[in-house]
């Protein structure tokens, strides 16, 4: 099974080698058929402490690395890497 890679901005970068990156998503509304927007946080590993608060952030699936931590970040200009 591929590993899943989301987009979304760091809103924390407070944790050492650690980014929490807020990822939307948009979906319409069962009864009302009306465009929603969803949003989710994600603690990321980030071994690099390259990202900072506000930076875009792709993210990709991997082992659990602590009790929150199941994604880490791609390195800053990486492209499709799955």
């Amino acid at each position: 099974m591929p590993k899943r890679i989301l987009e979304g901005v760091v809103v924390s970068d407070k944790g050492d080698k650690t980014v929490v990156v807020k990822v939307e998503r948009t979906l319409l509304h069962p009864l009302l058929k009306k465009t929603v927007r969803r949003s989710k946080k994600y603690h990321a590993h980030d071994e690099a402490n390259a990202y900072k608060t506000g930076d875009t952030a792709r993210i990709i699936e991997c082992a659990p690395k602590s009790k929150l931590k199941t994604w880490e970040v791609l390195p800053k200009g990486a492209t499709d890497q799955a």
